[in-house]
């Protein structure tokens, strides 16, 4: 990625053309995001241990883990509130150094975090143009701004909000959870980070949040969930990436487990049933 005046923070260099190769994914091409050799220390405790992870383009990968294994620690890092310790950063093939998340957002990561950071007294609208308002002659283009939201819901085949000007506080939490979703794709998000999007969420809301992440999907949008939830992982995921006391143990194909894989890996940081059913598929 080309340094700009804007980005200055952010700065990249070539590698090779395939990029670094993950486990289970074709390396033909180079990854949309590759971590290598991530480590995070805060003082002497270290919070995540030489993580290597690949998000492909346009799939959903489930990073999950028990409590303190270095979820939220992994995603921060790549969200740039956090710098790693040590470790590298490439982005389509190019190693990149994020300082800050204004400099994740210049590459295409946006982060939705579990409070949405949503304004409730606010509506659609106004959440979704929030500090980057678009205007006209000096005035707030609100009919640009308008048009541009409700193309932007109903691309992602969000159905259920009767209008984007309602404020956002009547909103359900599948319906808020959306628009906070839309938010980030409207700033041409290539990843899309979600930290435990159905936490909370009734059934039907949930069905709305899973809808819409196989949606991000298919238009191509790579999307990182954190989820503690294996119905959620195992219905919408296509990789799985596994957190243990701040180590990445497992990661590749959603093929490669079943739920009681899974949950051994998460609490114990190993299990044979990975191998055998990576060797049958």
């Amino acid at each position: 990625m080309e340094t700009t005046p804007e980005n200055d923070n952010l700065t990249s260099s070539a590698v090779g053309q395939s990029g670094p190769v993950g486990s289970g994914v074709d390396s033909s091409a180079p990854m949309l995001l590759s971590l290598r050799d991530i480590t995070k220390s805060f003082g002497a405790v270290q919070a995540l241990q030489h993580v290597d992870l690949d998000i492909p383009a346009g799939q959903v990968t489930a990073l999950i883990g028990d409590n303190g294994a270095g979820k939220s620690t992994l995603i921060k890092t790549v969200s740039g509130i956090w710098a790693p310790t040590s470790g590298s950063m490439y982005w389509q093939g190019q190693e990149v150094h994020v300082h800050t998340p204004r400099d994740a957002t210049h590459l295409g990561i946006a982060t939705v975090y579990q409070d949405l950071a949503l304004c409730d007294n606010l509506d659609i609208v106004q959440n979704m143009y929030l500090g980057r308002e678009d205007t006209k002659v000096g005035l707030l283009d609100e009919i640009s701004m308008e048009l541009a939201t409700t193309k932007t819901l109903k691309d992602l085949s969000v159905s259920t909000v009767k209008s984007v000007r309602q404020l956002v506080g009547s909103l359900s939490g599948g319906q808020r959870q959306a628009v906070a979703v839309a938010r980030a794709v409207m700033r041409e998000s290539k990843l899309v980070i979600l930290d435990e999007p159905t936490a909370a969420l009734g059934v039907s809301q949930t069905a709305q949040v899973l809808d819409l992440i196989k949606t991000l999907s298919s238009h191509g949008i790579a999307v990182l969930v954190i989820s503690h939830n294996l119905n959620d992982v195992f219905s919408v995921a296509d990789r799985i990436a596994v957190m243990y006391l701040g180590t990445l143990v497992s990661h590749g194909p959603i093929a490669n487990y079943d739920r009681n894989s899974a949950v051994e890996m998460i609490t114990t940081g190993k299990s044979d049933r990975v191998a055998a059913l990576a060797a049958s598929n």
